[in-house]
């Protein structure tokens, strides 16, 4: 008795805020929950991160959930990486049943069933918000890195881009930046390399292939307008719980270039659209990115050190991002160490492996007098979790082997007849349905091309019927001739403006202002 005595206090102390916070669960001693040992997030420091790890099976999913409805019910608006398909049932009340009920007499309190605010985005043809970005937006830099170049191939590009704003060409999707591509290589090389530099024909055709397998995994349906705004995921409901966004992206698993490109624009558009903000009492927006695994297996190192340095620096805008994977170790070092929030589920000794994961993820957790952490991690339960987060003062608490609650949404999917009426009924959809293809690079170059051949044409017929009198008109240049031409007098109307960039000029990234649009 005098052991849980000790407990009691101890967890108290480790767990009591004064400043805004949600119950997550109650804290366990030798497997049994002790009464009144509450443990509680405090939203003042859950714009640094998190980590939700734990074998399949034993309830990170069912913790998301809850962290998530519990930042909505503080008006804190939430942004979910569905990779599975089984968020949706977020949007749904949840149903009364026995399991819950014995649980709550355990952990005290009561539970009520409550349907959350809750938007549909797809990166797909899936139902729901279309989120797109422009090649502009994404800036030079960005789409280097994900296209995996070397030094000169992301020289050709920066100049490409540099071409482009310079002459007014707005590059709004992957065709744009293909056409583009061509013209250098081709009928605008010698032109271009007056004004720019040299340009390596093989650097040209090996930058188009590498676009040509971005676009084999769907970067055709990413690229282009109408661009998504990122005011559009803080948004707060009508009964002023924050909008929870729940972004399908079930059908990217086998497409992780994409999953990773538009992960690394998401996060540096949020970084560079953000003002600074420092210490808030609670985020603007948290992020929670589910088998996280995607985006770091098959990561390039260029695009790990991006991530690296995005989430460094993003807390600072009141943005936090929860990362959710199987084992622990699937997260870089780099990364791991700057989650300040960790809740560990049960994981699974079959093999030396795994016991020597078991080992290195109980030395991530700090030192406790009541629990042997690595044995701990193969004992716990379902709906059970190792607990540390950081207080008011960002210190650690104390560990805790925490009984959580339950989701108050419905712990399953949406059927099709919901999530069409969620569709059906949402204003953001209606907004961004619409594909939009404006007069850009694309169109500007062919009809330059074109007018230019015509030109051409004439200028030979009028040279062989003037020959015999002497007489032959000195043809101008071909880039002359392209900018004296009524094509290139209506590019002003549809000239897209230079994209700002130099917001994160110093981490490599690209961006705009705010007032531009992502997506």
């Amino acid at each position: 008795m005098a052991n849980q005595d000790a407990f009691l206090e101890y967890i108290k102390n480790g767990y009591s805020f004064s400043g805004e916070h949600f119950k997550l669960g109650c804290a366990m001693l030798d497997g049994e929950v002790v009464a009144g040992a509450d443990v509680n997030l405090p939203l003042k420091t859950l714009n640094r991160h998190g980590l939700i790890a734990g074998a399949t099976g034993t309830g990170k999913t069912k913790t998301l959930q809850i962290i998530a409805e519990g930042l909505s019910d503080a008006s804190v608006p939430v942004l979910l990486m569905d990779i599975k398909g089984d968020l949706s049932g977020i949007a749904a009340a949840g149903s009364a049943n026995p399991k819950i009920e014995e649980r709550y007499k355990l952990i005290g309190g009561s539970w009520s069933p409550a349907a959350y605010p809750a938007e549909l985005l797809s990166l797909s043809q899936e139902k729901g918000v279309r989120l797109r970005a422009t090649v502009s937006e994404f800036g030079p830099v960005l789409l280097s890195k994900i296209l995996e170049l070397n030094d000169t191939q992301a020289g050709l590009v920066a100049m490409l881009f540099k071409y482009c704003d310079d002459n007014k060409l707005p590059l709004l999707d992957l065709k744009d930046f293909k056409k583009v591509l061509q013209y250098a290589s081709d009928e605008g090389k010698a032109e271009l390399e007056k004004d720019y530099g040299k340009i390596s024909t093989s650097s040209t055709g090996t930058i188009l292939r590498k676009v040509i397998e971005l676009e084999q995994q769907g970067a055709d349906l990413f690229f282009g307008e109408r661009s998504f705004e990122v005011d559009d995921l803080m948004r707060i409901s009508d009964d002023g719980r924050g909008m929870i966004s729940i972004l399908r992206v079930s059908d990217l698993q086998d497409k992780p270039k994409l999953f990773s490109t538009f992960m690394l624009s998401l996060l540096a558009e949020l970084y560079a659209t953000m003002p600074e903000e420092g210490d808030m009492d609670k985020p603007k927006l948290v992020m929670f990115i589910d088998e996280a695994h995607l985006i770091f297996n098959e990561a390039s190192d260029a695009l790990l050190k991006q991530i690296d340095t995005i989430v460094k620096l993003i807390r600072s805008k009141g943005i936090g991002i929860f990362f959710c994977t199987q084992n622990p170790m699937d997260i870089p070092p780099s990364v791991l160490g700057q989650l300040g929030l960790k809740v560990q589920h049960a994981l699974r000794a079959f093999t030396a492996n795994d016991r020597k994961t078991i080992k290195q993820t109980a030395e991530n957790y700090p030192l406790s007098d009541f629990y042997k952490t690595d044995e701990l991690l193969t004992q716990i339960g379902i709906g059970q979790a190792l607990i540390t987060c950081l207080n008011e003062k960002g210190v650690p608490t104390p560990l805790a082997a925490t009984m959580l609650v339950s989701p108050r949404s419905r712990m399953d999917v949406l059927t099709p007849a919901e999530i069409d009426a969620l569709v059906n009924n949402s204003k953001l959809v209606k907004k961004y349905s619409e594909q939009i293809d404006n007069e850009s690079a694309y169109e500007i170059l062919t009809a330059k091309l074109e007018e230019a051949a015509n030109k051409t044409a004439a200028a030979a017929g009028e040279a062989s019927s003037n020959k015999s009198s002497g007489s032959q008109k000195k043809e101008k240049g071909f880039l002359e001739e392209v900018l004296d031409s009524s094509a290139a007098r209506q590019v002003g109307r549809t000239a897209a403006s230079v994209i700002t960039r130099s917001l994160l000029g110093a981490l490599g990234l690209g961006g705009r202002s705010k007032k531009s649009s992502w997506f």
